[in-house]
């Protein structure tokens, strides 16, 4: 952002401010794992605090940093500036995205904002704006201590006096109330089970938004006595819940997946981006795919991606081709179907755009496209078509990711190894659990 385009930026932010009396300003940012963090600022030390930063302890930030080196500063991103809704209306609330910064006023490695941002710096030096569309499903429970649904509905249902219905309107109303623009929404295919779908845009006010989303998704539903999950496998007999990515690279106003002489229209930027996401698709899904529950989700039978290929329209691949109307040449885009909507969008959308990047820069050759069911095939059928599978555990992700450069290098030193780390001390405890699912079947009988 220019220094012209900030002083705009923030003139509109304070004439906001007046306009709307708002007393107190949200500095909002994330830690490594996507878990959103801030603290309020009084609107009397606003100007200060966006001129300067405020600083904040970030020894206490899940990642963040070492005790040492614990003093951070927030910089607001005046051209986050929203009020939010659901506070009251008298002496209201605002919030702004921050950047997290050293002492000495330099983007901190750690920061899951800076990372994203260093990214598509990377892409901008090639000639590219990134742009992302995800597709967040979640679920409504009656409360946060069971999975007991709201209603019985199934894919696209319109079910009279649905209370999950209403809690998607206010849902949507709130995200356009903050100036996020929704494309739709509707039932999904377990009960219930929602998604709502954002507007495509780029990758850095996507993310911003992903954050925003979620929260409000599950301010709505604590308001009317409700609890929303994005956990991405909460019932075992049903699907989980995704976050299907489209994502596209666009030259100025073109969009660089488009050829009308392409093979499903796409050119070769958008087949070697393709080849990028396949071939360090293990790598990348630990960033895509971080907890221990998210594993639950990646297996056969429940729509969710287990074997790495592309397609056009078959839904059984890890990648799809949405299909091409028309004169509609900017909707050209990659569907990338295996992150889940509790990860980090900052760190997620890095790993996608790195993995995609390298398959441009070193013109990776895309294999032929996938039409059959995989899981209708035998394993010896897809080791033939060399057909690899995602990894089926974290363990198996935290092995791949640790090996990978293309990993390394989009998260950065700093990142890589908490991220690594924080991901292998989950696992340690999870695999030292005792499950209900092993006291019934072995106490019985052994």
């Amino acid at each position: 952002m220019s220094k012209q385009d900030r002083d705009e930026a923030v003139e509109y932010v304070l004439r906001t401010i007046r306009e709307n009396d708002v007393h107190f300003v949200r500095f909002w940012f994330t830690d490594i794992l996507g878990n959103l963090k801030g603290f309020a600022v009084n609107v009397a030390e606003l100007e200060n605090a966006l001129e300067r930063g405020m600083g904040f302890d970030g020894s206490s930030i899940e990642g963040f940093a070492r005790i040492d080196e614990s003093d951070m500063v927030a910089m607001p991103d005046p051209s986050t500036f929203r009020v939010l809704p659901w506070r009251p209306k008298q002496n209201a609330v605002g919030r702004m995205f921050c950047d997290v910064l050293t002492p000495e006023g330099k983007p901190f490695e750690g920061d899951p904002r800076a990372v994203l941002k260093r990214n598509l710096e990377r892409a901008s030096k090639l000639g590219y704006t990134f742009y992302v569309g995800p597709e967040l499903e979640y679920f409504y429970f009656k409360s946060s201590n069971s999975t007991e649904p709201l209603d019985v509905g199934g894919y696209f249902d319109q079910t009279p006096l649905d209370v999950s219905t209403d809690l998607r309107r206010e849902t949507v109303l709130t995200l356009e109330e903050m100036g996020i623009p929704v494309e739709y929404s509707h039932h999904e295919v377990a009960p219930s089970q929602q998604e709502i779908d954002l507007r495509y845009t780029d990758a850095l006010t996507m993310a911003d938004t992903v954050m925003t989303y979620r929260l409000v998704v599950k301010e709505v539903a604590l308001r009317h006595g409700a609890y929303a999950s994005f956990m991405p496998k909460p019932v075992a007999s049903i699907n989980g819940s995704g976050m299907h990515v489209h994502m596209s690279l666009f030259q100025g106003s073109r969009n660089a997946f488009f050829d009308a002489q392409g093979p499903h229209h796409l050119s070769k930027i958008a087949r070697c981006f393709i080849a990028g996401l396949m071939r360090h698709a293990e790598e990348i899904t630990l960033v895509t795919n971080q907890w221990v529950n998210s594993y639950k989700r990646l297996i056969p039978g429940y729509e969710a991606p287990v074997y790495i290929s592309w397609a056009s329209i078959n839904r059984s691949d890890l990648i799809r081709i949405p299909a091409y109307r028309e004169g509609k040449e900017e909707s050209v885009r990659i569907e990338y179907r295996a992150p889940d909507p509790a990860c980090n969008p900052y760190l997620a959308f890095s790993v996608l755009l790195a993995a995609g990047l390298e398959g441009v820069e070193k013109e990776y050759d895309v294999p032929s496209p996938v039409t059959e069911n995989i899981y209708e095939m035998t394993e010896e059928e897809r080791d033939k078509r060399g057909i690899r599978s995602l990894p089926g555990s974290l363990w198996e992700a935290i092995q791949c990711a640790e090996r990978s450069d293309v990993v390394r290098k989009a998260l950065g030193e700093h990142v890589f190894n908490s991220f690594i780390q924080n991901k292998k001390i989950e696992w340690d405890n999870y695999r030292s659990q005792v499950t209900d699912y092993e006291l019934k079947r072995y106490l019985p009988i052994l």
